[in-house]
């Protein structure tokens, strides 16, 4: 962490000094803001987080619920929002509160049993993330988010109690196109309104999202017509895999899920209950936590279970839904009119929860969101980038719905249609889980070509890191302090691109060198994405920051001989980053190179979006292609 830059700061570093004039808790409403967020689940936690550390963006976030989340909903953190919540910096905490999933077994009716253990896997597999599956109460991550926003520069707070009732948009309007009226939820304030205009507003509502509904969404699809029971309990019993995530099919009354919870004793139980009618809903059937129970035990026979406690429960019926748009720009408009409302989470894609997407994949969608309504905000970008956001998420969201459905009928199928077939062994449930863990995992999300992703032109240059794709982390060690690290854990959620230089067999960064001669370029050349980019009177790597990872082992270097621009002067100071250079791990033998398949003779660029994902690789030598690249999102302000 770099906390002293601007100055010495006491205490907590993860608590920023308040922004002057901030909005408090309490406060009347304000009559204009820079964005209105509606819903305070994860989506909206995730942006307003990301907004909150920008004091000039003015962010409204509201919820119709009358305080913060406490239990329930969902739990499943997959490595991929792991990855992401490293760049917010409460990974860590994360991993010491929460329960590792670290296998998965399969239970079925066996010749000399009623149930057995017919298959265990490996739930993460070997290199696919530095960072675990895990499980912990979606509370927490709200609280998580809280945190940040709270302790961020413009102490930003939901205003519960509020929930949009209606909203309309002026696409002729330069400022405050959208009005957005705003209807108290409190006990004794039903029916009260109040009227906000905004900039931007974004609907992280809900499935049953006014946001969609004020700007002609629907969401489409299909539902299996089967109803399923959750419930997080405490309760003795002497199943053996209780601590491991387990799927349990019976004979004859279906299937359940086991899901050990954080804390050491609560269990997450996902049962299968009854088939619904065509036209039926769950709740036509009056059924309630005995029910859950009941059917769980029957499933369980002839293990006991004795339910001591049920903490949160909830029945619900599996959907496959998505809309037609995250935004509100008509397709014949999109040349002429940029957004100004966009969906997010479960306002555009609803699923079921078997797959533990739900959280993670509306969350990637805000983050995917959140560095571009700052780029556009801050004048770092124009509006027309928002148009990017529909189009990379729902295509995102297509690919979990489609999986969803699948996953659905498999985790569903009869236990006959579910009997162990090919060499392998394993039943069909087992086999399944097996093929779609990078699904899963949160890692087969691949952006296609366009102004943020480019073409695979220069790929083979770094093989390991597709473009589209997340950006991979590996081990490395920072050159100034001699810290094993991992790469990816400088990329901070700041709305910042990165640009890692992978120099070339022999470079140590001399001058002559191709990395010398890049930094000279990019510090220098008005043709350079830093100099066209770069505001002036802002560091040199306030909007592109620039990193550099060489071959040899840290001691085989002379920080004081490498490129200045790998020692830059910041903040105001102007104090020496030292925090910009990684050698490979000689010592535990951990080869960056090696492990993502970097052309040792050339070297290459490699550009990360402020979302963590690849949008380029080029060539060290490639001046005019990164600078179009850059071009092509960025206005001119150097």
């Amino acid at each position: 962490m770099q906390f002293h830059l601007n100055g010495f700061r006491p205490g907590d570093p993860d608590v920023f000094p308040a922004a002057a004039g901030h909005r408090r808790a309490g406060d009347p409403l304000p009559p204009t803001v820079d964005v209105l967020i509606a819903g305070a689940g994860p989506a909206g936690l995730c942006l307003a987080a990301q907004l909150a550390r920008v004091p000039q963006i003015r962010t409204l976030l509201v919820e119709p619920k009358l305080g913060p989340m406490e239990k329930g909903q969902a739990d499943g953190i997959s490595v991929r929002s792991m990855e992401m919540f490293q760049a917010f910096g409460f990974a860590d905490k994360v991993k010491r509160e929460s329960v590792w999933i670290n296998e998965t077994t399969f239970w079925a009716p066996g010749a000399a049993a009623p149930l057995t253990r017919v298959a265990r896997v490996q739930d993460v597999p070997e290199g696919t993330s530095e960072m675990p599956h895990v499980l912990i109460n979606q509370a927490r991550v709200h609280d998580m988010f809280l945190d940040l926003m709270r302790h961020a520069p413009s102490r930003l707070q939901p205003d519960y109690g509020l929930k949009v009732a209606t909203l309309s948009i002026d696409p002729h309007a330069a400022e405050y196109p959208v009005t957005v009226t705003l209807e108290h939820t409190a006990p004794g304030r039903e029916g009260q309104t109040a009227t906000v205009r905004a900039n931007y507003v974004i609907g992280c509502d809900g499935a049953r999202s006014a946001v969609r509904g004020a700007i002609g969404g629907a969401l489409h699809g299909d539902a299996a017509h089967q109803a399923w029971g959750v419930m997080d309990v405490l309760a003795v019993t002497d199943f053996p895999d209780w601590r491991m995530k387990s799927f349990v099919r019976s004979q004859g009354d279906g299937i359940l899920m086991v899901l050990p919870r954080e804390g050491g004793h609560l269990v997450r139980l996902y049962v299968e209950l009854d088939r619904l009618g065509e036209h039926e809903r769950a709740a036509d059937r009056g059924m309630g936590s005995a029910d859950i129970i009941a059917k769980a035990q029957r499933i369980f026979s002839p293990f006991k279970l004795d339910v001591k406690e049920v903490v949160w429960w909830s029945i619900y019926e599996i959907g496959h839904r998505l809309t037609d748009k995250f935004d509100d720009v008509p397709e014949p408009e999109v040349a002429t009119r940029a957004p100004r409302v966009m969906l997010a989470g479960d306002a555009c894609h609803t699923h079921s929860p078997k797959a533990g997407q739900g959280m993670n994949v509306s969350m990637g969608d805000t983050f995917n969101l959140g560095w571009k309504l700052i780029s556009v905000l801050t004048g770092r970008a124009d509006a027309a980038l928002l148009h990017s956001y529909s189009g990379e998420r729902r295509a995102a969201a297509k690919g979990l719905v489609d999986f969803d459905h699948q996953w659905a009928r498999v985790v569903g199928a009869r236990a006959e249609d579910d009997a162990a077939t090919g060499p392998d062994g394993l039943p069909r449930v087992a086999r399944e889980f097996i093929n779609n863990l990078p699904f899963t995992c949160g890692l087969t999300i691949r952006y296609e070509p366009g102004a943020l992703t480019g073409v695979a032109t220069h790929q083979r240059l770094a093989t390991g890191l597709p473009i589209g794709k997340r950006f991979h982390s590996a081990p490395v060690v920072r050159l100034a302090d001699a810290k094993p690290m991992q790469l990816a854990h400088c990329i901070e959620a700041d709305a910042r691109f990165r640009l890692f230089i992978f120099a070339p067999a022999g470079d140590a960064g001399q001058a002559g060198g191709a990395v010398a001669a890049l930094c000279d370029w990019l510090q220098h050349d008005r043709a350079s994405p830093l100099r066209r980019h770069t505001a002036p009177g802002e560091d040199v790597d306030a909007v592109i920051d620039v990193r550099a990872v060489f071959q040899q082992g840290f001691r085989a270097l002379d920080y004081g001989a490498l490129p200045a621009l790998l020692r830059p002067q910041v903040g105001r100071y102007g104090l020496c980053d030292y925090e910009k250079v990684f050698c490979v791990d000689v010592q535990r033998g951990e080869d960056v190179f090696a492990q993502r398949g970097i052309d040792r003779a050339a070297g290459c660029l490699v550009v990360v979006r402020p979302d963590q994902y690849v949008g380029h690789v080029l060539p060290l030598d490639a001046r005019a292609e990164l600078a179009a690249y850059f071009n092509g999102i960025l206005r001119v302000r150097g």
